[in-house]
């Protein structure tokens, strides 16, 4: 049986400009000093618990500054081949990654594939952005003197 696409069952929103200004606002608001509430049909009333209006400010900070926003859980499981589109890095690079243990894997009980948790991919990039903001700062300097 194929597995289906994690990246394709995801939720994605794109930025609308017309909301430009209503998102920027959103986007500084601070989580803690807010409160959503949700208006369902017959006007019952949900309050947002905090951690969801974390990802909504986040979200909309993400969408005022033009960028897409997708939901994955961290514990979405990805093929190689999702994981290289995440990172934007050909899908033979991240599997050399995954051989060397760079970024985890684990195989699928009785087969050869793959899959790599979203949260690996995650701190991987972190780890990848920070060397390269270091080089950044090393190059500067190199420059400076």
């Amino acid at each position: 049986m194929a597995r289906t696409s994690v990246l394709a069952r995801a939720t994605k929103v794109e930025p609308h400009g017309a909301h430009h200004d209503e998102l920027a606002e959103a986007g500084r608001m601070a989580p803690d000093d807010v409160e959503v509430i949700l208006r369902g049909p017959g006007g019952a009333e949900v309050t947002l618990p905090t951690e969801l209006v974390r990802l909504l400010i986040a979200s909309a900070g993400e969408l005022a500054r033009g960028h897409t926003v997708m939901v994955l859980a961290s514990e979405a499981q990805l093929s190689p081949g999702e994981t290289a589109e995440l990172l934007g890095l050909s899908r033979p690079f991240v599997v050399r990654l995954l051989d060397s243990g760079e970024i985890p894997s684990t195989h699928l009980p009785g087969s050869t594939h793959r899959v790599v948790r979203l949260a690996d991919v995650l701190s991987f990039q972190q780890r990848r952005e920070r060397r390269r903001e270091g080089r950044r700062q090393i190059a500067e300097l190199l420059d400076e003197s």
